[in-house]
């Protein structure tokens, strides 16, 4: 397997970054693919195509001895489940697979970058594929998604009080919002007096969770 690009993401860490694909577009990124792989020609015509599948390594996932079952979060991380009935990182091969939206092609410094929005990918991820989405056949709206059907619509209600929200731009605040309504808590630890920190762009966030409302206590730059 060769790695030909590298995921830019505002995501600096696990935490934080959308459990799926697509759910959460208005966070944009950047594909940057190696000079080996910078070939015009084998971009042609990609822009015809408004999604694309991204094939990708999920290399800060713990690499110990696979475990044939997993706690998806989403199920309160205390029901077990297969792996191979998971999107868990925590597979026999570190192989992750999203779909994103294509917004652009751009050629700077002699290397092709993607700018895609959807991406759940950390900053830095590398990438092995890229192939482009076709509705007609990857798209299945009629398929049963066992679980995850079940879990479909959680939200968190956000709140981000107005002293907190000046510190960032409108842009920033909408794809927070989208990112802490998927609640990035770890699904064992349900603590409403515990503040939660990840980092995102050029700052930290800080935040509380009580009665499904979570609330940003504080944002500050790193």
């Amino acid at each position: 397997m060769k790695i030909i690009a590298y995921m830019h993401s505002n995501f600096n860490e696990k935490f934080g970054i959308p459990r799926q694909s697509g759910i959460a577009e208005e966070i944009v990124g950047q594909i940057v693919f190696e000079p080996e792989y910078s070939k015009e020609e084998a971009f042609r015509g990609i822009e015809e195509y408004s999604h694309l599948w991204i094939l990708w390594n999920f290399s800060e996932a713990e690499r110990n001895t696979w475990s044939p079952t997993v706690r998806p979060p989403r199920l309160g991380g205390n029901r077990r489940m297969g792996v191979f009935a998971t999107r868990s990182p925590f597979r026999p091969n570190p192989i992750g697979l999203s779909s994103v939206r294509l917004l652009g092609v751009e050629k700077a410094g002699g290397r092709i970058a993607l700018t895609v929005a959807g991406a759940d990918l950390m900053d830095g991820t590398p990438i092995y594929d890229i192939k482009p989405y076709l509705a007609y056949t990857d798209s299945h709206p009629e398929a049963k998604c066992g679980f995850a059907d079940r879990v479909r619509n959680y939200r968190l209600s956000v709140v981000i009080p107005a002293e907190v929200k000046k510190e960032i731009s409108e842009e920033l605040k909408r794809q927070l919002i989208k990112i802490l309504e998927e609640d990035p808590r770890p699904s064992y630890i349900d603590d409403e007096e515990r503040v939660y920190t990840f980092s995102y762009s050029d700052f930290e966030i800080s935040f509380t969770v009580k009665n499904s409302t979570l609330t940003v206590s504080e944002i500050k730059p790193r």
